[in-house]
């Protein structure tokens, strides 16, 4: 089973991507959810969804979240970050990924696009950016998936996978299969 934090944002067209791929998800909104996770002998991962982090992290310190899934994470939950939850793991927030962060790095609403470009393993693949960060700094043990004119969109270290763009906006599932292969 994979936990998909469901605060908002983009939480709904993760977990129908996870359906086309045959994978059982539950929603996060509260503790109580969290602990029924944890406490589930089938917990696989965790899928925190774009959306607005800074509303996102509020309301996680707000539903007592933060520490629990943390600490989730620091012990091996596996776990994928995707545009706010690249933000969200990053060495200011959560603390458990080596990277540092440009927020709104392609500007605003207006500066969203969409491009095509290859992703190290998988080869080419949709890439969705909205209000997009991308990640200024790795440290050792981050691997660099994937840059755009650049920038880096997409990283791994450990079980956690990151990507500034939004691959549950496309019908290519590969970004998702990859999350799944490091559940294995």
């Amino acid at each position: 089973m994979i936990a998909i934090l469901a605060l908002q944002g983009a939480f709904a067209e993760h977990q129908q991507m996870l359906n086309r791929l045959g994978e059982e998800s539950v929603l996060i909104r509260n503790l109580d959810d969290w602990n029924d996770f944890i406490d589930n002998t089938d917990k696989r991962g965790l899928i925190i969804p774009g959306g607005e982090s800074t509303a996102m992290m509020r309301i996680i310190r707000d539903e007592n979240l933060l520490e629990p899934i943390r600490k989730a994470i620091l012990e091996g939950l596996p776990v994928f970050g995707t545009c706010a939850g690249l933000i969200m793991l990053d060495s200011k927030h959560l603390g458990t990924m080596d990277i540092e962060v440009k927020r709104n790095a392609y500007g605003r609403q207006l500066g969203s696009f969409f491009t095509t470009d290859e992703v190290k393993g998988i080869g080419k693949v949709p890439m969705t950016f909205i209000r997009a960060p991308y990640i200024t700094a790795v440290k050792d043990g981050v691997e660099v998936l994937a840059e755009v004119d650049g920038n880096i969109v997409a990283a791994r270290q450990g079980k956690q996978l990151v990507t500034s763009f939004h691959p549950e906006l496309n019908e290519d599932t590969r970004i998702h299969e990859l999350f799944i292969s490091m559940i294995a």
